[in-house]
């Protein structure tokens, strides 16, 4: 898993929602003070296939069963809003959470359903916050049950050529806790490079965690053999 984007903890159609910005917009002038800043604009959560397998989708309210499951979760519950102990009530809320991050243009959460039996198995999240200055976050988590089956690389890398090639992202950034090595591997084979360690970066449960960040460029090349063109 690498680890979503903090959410101060983070808040991871057929047809995607408007491009985010990515240059900065200049404040009002002076003598418009009285007007107010435009906020940002809701995003549309698309439906996209994630290889023969899997789609990911925005989140539903059937997917409570997904969140209880990851509220049993050793570590999910620790680096993202997963509920733990688990509620029904929380649940609905965390759902709720999702569709709030889209509707404030926060970012793009989406859920990973496996395409065979729609049963849902983890979430991915584009993340926006720092697109002004250029760079958008991923995070992503997978049930225990749906590690080791591809589920990961497959929803990385379709989420990474999109935001690349269809919003023009121009940096990607992971950040993955050095011990997670399946996680690097996975960021490595789609094209991120690792960039460094950020020592005590994230607050993970009752301490302070180190996170290696890992990046990719609009620039850098192909992602699954398709070129993306720099914006």
């Amino acid at each position: 898993m690498a680890a979503p984007e903090p959410d101060p903890r983070p808040a991871p159609g057929t047809s995607p929602g408007p491009a985010p910005r990515t240059g900065t917009t200049p404040g009002p002038a002076p003598d418009s003070s009285s007007d107010p800043a435009p906020g940002p604009e809701p995003l549309t959560v698309p439906s996209m296939s994630a290889g023969p397998d899997f789609v990911l989708r925005p989140w539903e309210m059937s997917d409570l069963p997904l969140v209880r499951e990851a509220s049993l979760d050793p570590y999910i519950p620790l680096i993202t809003t997963i509920p733990a102990p688990y509620s029904e009530a929380a649940a609905e809320a965390f759902v709720r959470g999702q569709w709030e991050r889209a509707a404030t243009g926060a970012g793009y959460p989406f859920a990973i359903v496996r395409s065979r039996d729609r049963r849902p198995v983890g979430a991915i999240g584009l993340w926006l916050r720092e697109l002004p200055e250029g760079r958008a976050s991923l995070g992503y988590w997978l049930t225990d049950t749906a590690r080791g089956q591809g589920v990961a690389r497959a929803a990385l890398r379709t989420v990474t050529g999109w935001a690349l090639r269809d919003l023009g992202v121009p940096r990607l950034q992971l950040y993955i806790e050095p011990w997670n090595t399946a996680s690097a591997r996975i960021a490595e084979d789609i094209g991120f490079r690792r960039e460094g360690l950020l020592r005590g970066w994230q607050q993970v449960g009752d301490e302070r965690r180190d996170m290696a960040v890992y990046a990719l460029l609009n620039s850098d090349g192909p992602v699954d053999g398709r070129a993306v063109t720099a914006h």
